[in-house]
């Protein structure tokens, strides 16, 4: 990380995105004090992180990471998202509370008493959100969480993250390499080399098509479809917006 200044606001919905290598994952560590910077400062609502005041850092900012079979720690759903919950020192009558409002929040309700391992991807990765939502955290981070998911899963995940954001005004940073995701997005970010090479809202940053190519990062699903029909003679515009494509493909199809 180098000449880095980000300042997150709380209930943003900010997206990091970056190829391998680019610091995504470091920012994550930094942000809860899994790592502690060399030089410079992290902040956390106002205060400098030091080893003296991790325990408070990490139970407001929790992050959830790639795979979710090593964010397990025990058989049972209701077992692994107390965890978290217990090492604090809760009462019992407070730990079920957070187990129910966790396993509410993120649809799974009903798999309270269920095997983890017996559990899809999507599901697995949903109950690892639910282990860092039991400690009630003011920030979520989640770091490349849907990467190991297939399509649905990936779908279910950011569902539940769109609706933590928007119902429980909890702050995501979302860190990943998939561009349909930081479409939901209010912010998005590009890193290179440890260093923030972009930055605005995530319409803005895919308008710059050329730019993005120079960081080994490519438009949207939606944005190449819009440049192939483009290049195939269609008069569509450059948009992220599904709807407007699609009246502009029947629009197109009428007039020819």
């Amino acid at each position: 990380m180098k000449n880095f200044d980000l300042d997150i606001e709380e209930g943003e919905f900010l997206a990091v995105l970056g190829h391998n290598g680019s610091g995504k994952s470091t920012l994550a560590r930094l942000m809860n004090g899994l790592l502690l910077p060399d030089k410079g400062t992290v902040e956390v609502f106002g205060t400098a992180l030091t080893e003296k005041n991790l325990y408070d850092v990490r139970r407001n900012v929790g992050v959830v990471f790639q795979n979710p079979d090593n964010q397990t720690v025990s058989m049972l759903v209701e077992d692994d998202v107390a965890f978290g919950a217990e090492n604090v020192g809760l009462t019992r009558e407070e730990i079920g509370e957070r187990i129910a409002f966790a396993l509410s929040a993120v649809g799974m309700e009903e798999y309270r008493h269920a095997t983890v391992a017996r559990l899809s991807g999507g599901q697995k990765q949903r109950i690892a959100i639910a282990g860092v939502l039991a400690l009630k955290p003011r920030v979520l981070v989640l770091d490349e969480s849907t990467a190991m998911l297939d399509p649905r899963g990936r779908r279910e995940i950011m569902d539940v993250v769109l609706r933590l954001n928007r119902e429980e005004h909890i702050t995501v940073v979302l860190i990943t390499h998939f561009m349909e995701e930081a479409l939901l997005s209010s912010r998005a970010v590009v890193m290179n080399r440890g260093e923030i090479v972009m930055q605005g809202a995530p319409s803005d940053i895919f308008e710059r098509h050329e730019e993005l190519l120079t960081y080994n990062l490519t438009l949207p699903r939606i944005g190449e479809i819009c440049k192939k029909l483009q290049a195939g003679g269609m008069n569509v515009p450059d948009t992220l917006d599904v709807e407007i494509l699609a009246e502009a493909i029947a629009a197109s199809l009428r007039s020819s």
